[in-house]
């Protein structure tokens, strides 16, 4: 798969904001920096489509972008201690809101950091999306800050504390693009599914 033209669309800070997508859309979701703007940009093969940052809670919307032949809903990043009860349960209301509409979704990207186990909530995401039945894959970020010995290692890791196949965990780093092409063909896979149905009929 080749993405040719990438193009942010807009922003939503509420479910009536929230947009009603006309081709298949993938959510992007973890915790607060772990890389979900890198990886959107580094899949669009543009450095500033989705704006980056180094201090961790700063997507507090969820961001809309176009791809092509499918749409990318960047959610805000959980787990941010330094961020108030009260913005922490907005950021909470607004995911679950955005899940509840799961019939608009046809996959989602989880992000955790591959040098790292993972957090609780990382377990209580993939818990809420085994509950909904939403269809998701992992996908390991920095993993240029590992040897590939040590990625290994840490996607073994990652699977276990997560009680998923380690196939499902896909180790990616925005720095190098390692991972990009794999992430682009489950994207293809994905798309390609949902195809299956109306060509059948």
């Amino acid at each position: 798969m080749i993405i040719k033209n990438a193009s942010f669309i807009t922003s939503a800070a509420s479910r009536t904001q929230f947009l009603h997508p006309n081709k298949p859309m993938i959510a992007v979701c973890g915790k607060s920096n772990v890389g979900k703007s890198s990886l959107i940009n580094k899949l669009a093969g543009r450095n500033k489509l989705a704006k980056t940052s180094a201090e961790p809670g700063r997507t507090r919307l969820v961001n809309y972008f176009d791809f092509g032949e499918f749409m990318l809903a960047d959610l805000p990043g959980y787990g941010y201690a330094k961020v108030s009860k009260v913005e922490k349960e907005k950021w909470a209301k607004l995911l679950d809101e955005f899940f509840s509409r799961k019939e608009e979704l046809a996959h989602v990207f989880l992000l955790v950091d591959l040098r790292h186990e993972p957090g609780e909530n990382d377990v209580q995401m993939t818990e809420y999306l085994h509950y909904h039945t939403i269809p998701y894959s992992v996908i390991a970020t920095k993993a240029d800050k590992l040897s590939k010995m040590q990625q290994k290692a840490a996607v073994r890791t990652v699977a276990a504390g997560l009680k998923l196949g380690e196939a499902n965990v896909i180790p990616f780093s925005s720095e190098t693009g390692a991972g990009k092409d794999e992430v682009l063909s489950k994207i293809e896979g994905i798309l390609n599914l949902l195809k299956e149905p109306s060509e059948e009929a």
